[in-house]
């Protein structure tokens, strides 16, 4: 999982004056510095700050559900006053799933706000490996909320996605019976083009219109690609290229001549890709990757599916930054849309722990914040 948004507000110059932008231009002040708020206790995580004062703690309990033969745990977060909304919580790839410190933090954050939050353990998500399955266990997530009607007032119902996952959690929405079930997405770092965000991960090339840029990507990606694939490589290359990436993703400057000679032709036509660099050849080379792995990607990819019987609206949030799915990804999806339907917010530094977010940045995550929290009701 990327790290939430968490942002340190060390200026409180800068703290006032957002406050003092929100009362005279906004329309909804009470909601508006409820957002405020919201994003200064996410940036505090377990630390004290002022929405933990006047609010009262959720409660954090479990839940066992099944789908048919399909058995699930989760942790369901209520606020103490009742929940106005419910967020089903999708963090994407961590070894700790449900139990990751940060995404307790964030769901804590969110039940304080009047959210009944609803945070899935997906096996898969604990062992890095991510899926096509992952669209039917956040569409079975879905299935089981909808049939608790009294977890809130409204009924309204939402996904907070992070990278990767944002992309089951729409083509979940898309489902036919899940039509119509989910008001909104709120996904921040979200993925359209499948190809084009492989060749970014592995060459740092990537289109923004109709120009090529480049940023370092962040290796993590490319290795947690050859994880999530391992069954649909060659069996004989299996526990080598799983040795690879979690050699890789422990030190990104490691030697691994010693597995690479062990691999097969198949083998070293998926090394050849991962460890490419000129985008000239990238796409060539995703083409000699083995028939599965590209099935997989289809599979996943939003760029060629049919997105207009999707009801949800979408609140995208991407830093102009981020190193594993550039932003041009949310623009993409955004473009693909009804005007009006998914609105996009850019945040420079996103990704950065000890940021201290610029004027222009807090005012497009407070913009992207009071949206969520206008969907309670």
């Amino acid at each position: 999982m990327k790290e939430p948004i968490r942002l340190r507000l060390r200026s409180r110059l800068r703290l006032l004056l957002a406050i003092s932008m929100l009362l005279l231009w906004g329309c909804n002040p009470a909601r508006e510095i409820e957002a405020l708020l919201l994003l200064q206790d996410i940036s505090a995580g377990e630390e004290p700050s002022l929405l933990k004062r006047l609010k009262d703690e959720p409660h954090r309990g479990h839940v066992s559900y099944s789908i048919g033969e399909r058995r699930y745990e989760a942790d369901l977060y209520t606020p103490a006053g009742g929940a106005d909304a419910i967020l089903v919580l999708i963090p994407g790839a961590a070894e700790e799933g449900k139990d990751d410190p940060r995404l307790i933090a964030l769901a804590r954050s969110l039940g304080r706000t009047g959210f009944a939050v609803f945070v899935p353990d997906f096996p898969t998500f604990r062992t890095l490996q991510v899926h096509s399955g992952n669209i039917g266990e956040v569409a079975d997530a879905i299935d089981w909320l909808v049939a608790q009607p009294d977890l809130s007032r409204s009924g309204a119902l939402g996904i907070v996605a992070f990278s990767y996952a944002a992309g089951p959690a729409i083509l979940a929405s898309l489902q036919p019976r899940l039509r119509g079930q989910i008001d909104f997405i709120f996904a921040v770092g979200a993925y359209y083009d499948l190809r084009e965000v492989l060749v970014f991960f592995t060459t740092g090339w990537f289109r923004h219109g109709d120009e090529w840029r480049h940023m370092p990507p962040n290796e993590y990606g490319k290795w947690i690609f050859v994880l999530s694939n391992l069954e649909r490589i060659p069996r004989e290359d299996r526990a080598v290229a799983r040795q690879m990436a979690l050699r890789m993703m422990e030190d990104p400057n490691a030697d691994i001549s010693d597995l690479v000679v062990r691999l097969t032709a198949q083998g070293r036509d998926i090394h050849a890709f991962i460890t490419n660099t000129d985008p000239g050849e990238a796409v060539s080379l995703l083409e000699r990757l083995p028939r599965d792995v590209l099935d997989e990607i289809a599979a996943l990819d939003l760029s060629d599916k049919d997105l207009s019987p999707l009801e949800a609206d979408l609140i995208l949030v991407h830093g102009l930054d981020d190193d594993i799915i550039p932003y041009p990804q949310s623009l993409g999806l955004q473009k693909a849309l009804p005007p009006n339907q998914a609105q996009v917010h850019l945040v420079r530094g996103l990704l950065h722990v000890d940021l201290e977010p610029g004027l222009q940045d807090l005012w497009q995550l407070w913009r992207a914040t009071e949206s969520l929290l206008a969907r309670r009701r």
